[in-house]
């Protein structure tokens, strides 16, 4: 049996670093599949027998670094001595552009970019020589053919004539200095891409307070099981998911829900792990631990997003594996071209070398992992969690949305709003036979008056209602088909019933003998900001259906006062598929849904939404889960897709323009080897500073006249 193995690797800079650690890992026997993230630094490999050691030892070979763990990367020291020792050479590049004849001498330029080189340029040499050993080519290769070339003619000068001032020295160590530099800047702007997953992973805490008994025992977060009961005091975070057994406290869920304000919790909540508790002293039952913990799913769903390529990069990934080697055979024509029209062999080494360093292709390899990156984290933190990249080019892309109704539009706890008869007869009756029914209607009649007499002979009838005996008398609560097959007439109450099921209520009806007591009216509350939702929606022109499997009138009601004009009514679960495929032919269509019965919706449509309040199935359904139950979170993850893609694409038309602009510079010697080592960092740099902008994004507060109930 497949299954996944999450490595860190640490070396990689450019789309072809990606190809070359993919290639290694896929020639593994065992291996199915490779996946590398070069944004983040990771690798996912899908086997069936292989276990890490061999993995690592492949990356090893490849002239890359890998470890098992996927926590924050150690961040790369920052290039001091390369700048310090780059610096002078800069100085005086620049004095003599300024006019000066102060030149540093020849041998202190050598000594100071050989400085350069060792500290700053081992490790490109280092993984250019790993490449070429295994008949690849890297950026890291252009940048030392460049930089070397640079440093090589300048000392094959310097030893021909000491006294010469035609030294390109400053050109070779100023690349490895500038090139280093930039992707110590990529990797700090990087690694804030990941401080949403990191800011979850660091939820867990290592130990808690185990209860056996009266006696409470710090053990590991990991020893715990289900079924263990643990003490929470305020300010410390629950080590696993939790039942509220003993008290009531408020809890700050923001970092798994988005939700800034504190949720207040009795007993019986359910408390997520990594959910702190602000004031309150508990004693709760564990229900999930390890990998079956809500933040284990939210952190696995995240890392699958950010670690997952769109489908364009595949296509990239294809063009960097031939870029490299095609700038060389570039480099190579210019030289010749060069030489051919007369040049002297410096100036044509001269335009060679620049074109080695501007056609670097880490713009190109970085531009849709980064912005994946910061798209996926900054949703997660605010309670939208997107599974992969294909879901955010379908939410980018989404034109129609369809809402189930109960649990999604409304809260799906209904509430008892008329009795029409007199109350002090029906209602002892209704509590009665409601104490032993789980029935939704049957909990929100109790919600409305406990029980004070006894029910016995209590039966529940299937799509009908319950009968039972109250104080001796034979007693009905149901359904209009109920009282007909027990002969009771509710023609009395007809004009009521037909008033109140108009508005979109259920009607319940109560018997008691042979007579009629009265009818009970039963309404599902709106969801908070379901109106505004819907107009946020429609403000982008998207088209918004409902569909469900509640009646007409009450769809159409609900319908009505969310600004809704397409309902689709009564349906059954394969019907909603239906409905859904002919939706289809119009545009690219989401659907949003709570139950398991809309879990064949969600997974019929082309972007399935669930509420992450609803079942887990639906949950493992959709390729969007909104971590909190705000329909405004809707609008917001179609935002976040859209802005998501145009920086992506932002990105790669960036990439593209400075290659397509920048080589033909370069191969016409309006490029020197510095410019273009400046340029190509600040190509990468702009594609990351870019992506990073995402990380502002804040959902919109909408607000709108008919919201409400």
């Amino acid at each position: 049996m497949a299954h996944t193995v999450d490595l860190s690797v640490t070396g990689m800079n450019c789309a072809a670093c990606v190809a070359r650690v993919e290639r290694a890992l896929r020639q593994i026997p065992g291996v199915e599949t490779a996946e590398v993230n070069l944004a983040r630094g990771t690798a996912r490999v899908k086997t069936d027998k292989v276990s890490p050691e061999p993995l690592i030892a492949a990356l090893k070979q490849a002239g890359y670094g890998g470890r098992i763990d996927i926590g924050p990367a150690q961040p790369d020291p920052f290039p001091l001595i390369p700048l310090l020792c780059a610096t002078p050479l800069l100085a005086n590049m620049a004095l003599m552009a300024a006019g000066s004849r102060f030149m540093l001498p020849g041998w202190a330029q050598a000594v100071l970019a050989l400085l350069v080189f060792i500290f700053g340029g081992a490790s490109f040499h280092l993984r250019a020589a790993h490449a070429l050993r295994h008949g690849t080519a890297t950026m890291d290769l252009l940048v030392v053919l460049g930089a070397d070339a640079a440093f090589g003619l300048s000392l094959w000068r310097l030893i021909g004539n000491p006294q010469t001032t035609d030294l390109y020295f400053e050109s070779g160590a100023l690349i490895i200095a500038f090139v280093r530099l930039g992707r110590w800047l990529e990797a700090q702007a990087r690694r804030r891409t990941a401080g949403a997953l990191d800011a979850l992973l660091a939820l867990r805490p290592d130990t808690a307070r185990k209860l056996t008994g009266a006696t409470e025992t710090i053990v590991p977060a990991a020893a715990l099981r289900p079924g263990d009961r643990v003490a929470l005091r305020p300010g410390e975070r629950a080590p696993a998911d939790l039942r509220l057994e003993q008290g009531e406290a408020e809890f700050d869920l923001s970092l798994l829900t988005g939700e800034s304000l504190p949720a207040a919790q009795s007993p019986g909540a359910v408390i997520p792990e990594g959910a702190i508790n602000l004031d309150g002293d508990l004693v709760l039952s564990v229900t999930a631990t390890g990998d079956a913990t809500r933040l284990a799913r939210i952190v696995r769903l995240v890392t699958d997003a950010q670690s997952a390529k769109p489908p364009i990069q595949h296509i990239l990934d294809r063009i960097s594996a031939v870029f490299v080697p095609v700038v060389i055979g570039l480099a190579i024509t210019t030289f010749a071209g060069w030489l051919w029209v007369g040049s002297p062999p410096s100036q044509c080494l001269l335009a060679a070398i620049s074109v080695l360093v501007i056609a670097c292709p880490c713009a190109l390899g970085l531009a849709a992992p980064v912005a994946i990156m910061a798209g996926t984290g900054v949703a997660a933190h605010h309670g939208i969690l997107i599974r992969d990249p294909a879901a955010l080019e379908k939410a980018a892309a989404v034109r129609q949305i369809a809402f189930d109704k109960t649990g999604t539009l409304t809260l799906g706890k209904p509430e008892l709003t008329t009795i029409v008869g007199d109350e002090a007869q029906i209602l002892p009756v209704a509590t009665a036979l409601s104490r032993s029914s789980e029935h939704p209607l049957a909990k929100a009649i109790l919600a409305r008056g406990n029980p004070a007499i006894a029910c016995t002979d209590f039966r529940a009838i299937a799509g009908q209602g319950v009968r039972g005996t109250v104080e001796e008398s034979p007693c009905l609560l149901g359904n209009a088909r109920l009282m007909s097959e027990h002969q009771i007439d509710i023609t009395p109450f007809a004009a009521d019933a037909s008033r109140l099921a108009q508005s979109g209520h259920s009607i319940s009806y109560v018997a008691r003998g042979r007579w009629l007591l009265g009818l009970l009216a039963f309404a599902d509350r709106l969801r908070p900001h379901a109106a505004e939702a819907i107009a946020a929606l429609r403000a982008e022109h998207n088209a918004v259906f409902m569909l469900t499997g509640d009646n007409a009138d009450a769809a159409k009601t609900i319908a009505r006062r969310l600004g809704i004009d397409q309902v689709s009514a009564a349906l059954s679960p394969e019907q909603k598929v239906e409905r859904l495929a002919a939706l289809a032919t119009n545009g690219t269509l989401a659907m949003v849904g709570d139950g398991a019965n809309d879990a064949p919706a969600l997974a019929a449509a082309d972007l399935g939404i669930a509420m992450g309040s609803g079942s887990d199935v639906a949950i493992e359904t959709a390729a969007i889960t909104l971590m909190r139950p705000d329909l405004l979170l809707v609008p917001a993850a179609l935002d976040i897709a859209k802005r998501t893609q145009a920086t992506l694409y932002q990105g790669l038309a960036w990439a593209l323009l400075y290659n397509v602009i920048a080589i033909p510079l370069a191969v016409t010697g309006h490029l020197t080897p510095l410019i273009a080592g400046i340029a190509m960092a600040l190509s990468s740099l702009s594609v990351v500073l870019n992506a990073l902008r995402l990380n502002l994004w804040r959902p919109a507060a909408y607000t709108n006249p008919i919201a409400g109930d």
